[in-house]
């Protein structure tokens, strides 16, 4: 992924869980088979209250939305890969939260699909939905374009050369610690 996302925002705040991000009813779908993988992303967020909007237009696959903004807690609730899966399917290339369910950033990494980066202030009222925003993943900031505003972001640490590599298995073939699949 790019090192810079620039783009619009989508602004949730606290708690949302991941069946907010993505349903259960649509767990069926199988993300390894690519028509369902955009099929999944087309559902991202759908389980949000209408109060948000709409994240996914209707007929579309992808987001206008980039970047995710949220407040504390982002993924809580079950563990299912699913979540970060059904964002990034759907376009979105980092989520910056106040704080995460550890688990959820864990499937970050693990899937690769999306950057967890962690703000060190609450951002959720200081941005708008549709407002655009760049995202440097070297610099550790978030700029909001209209103000020029910038905000620091927590190192992602060890969890970025993962997520960098394409996810968990790609990172370990990437670096010799398991060979590449058999065909």
């Amino acid at each position: 992924m790019a090192a810079v996302v620039r783009g619009k925002v989508f602004v949730v705040d606290d708690n949302i869980d991941t069946d907010q991000i993505i349903p259960a009813e649509y767990l069926t779908l199988v993300p390894s088979k690519p028509e369902e993988y955009e099929k999944l992303g087309s559902y991202a967020l759908v389980g949000l209250p209408d109060r948000y909007g709409q994240f996914v237009a209707d007929g579309a696959i992808k987001t206008e939305y980039p970047i995710v903004i949220a407040g504390e807690n982002f993924g809580c609730g079950s563990s299912r890969e699913h979540a970060p899966i059904a964002l990034g399917a759907a376009g979105v290339q980092a989520v910056v939260a106040q704080s995460y369910a550890r688990i959820f950033f864990r499937n970050c990494a693990a899937t690769g699909e999306l950057y967890p980066c962690e703000s060190q202030e609450r951002l959720c009222e200081g941005f708008a939905t549709g407002e655009e925003a760049i995202l440097d993943l070297e610099a550790l900031t978030l700029t909001k374009t209209a103000t020029g505003e910038v905000f620091a972001l927590a190192p992602l640490g060890d969890v970025k050369p993962v997520i960098d590599a394409g996810g968990l298995f790609a990172y370990a073939r990437q670096t010799g610690m398991i060979g590449a699949p058999i065909s």
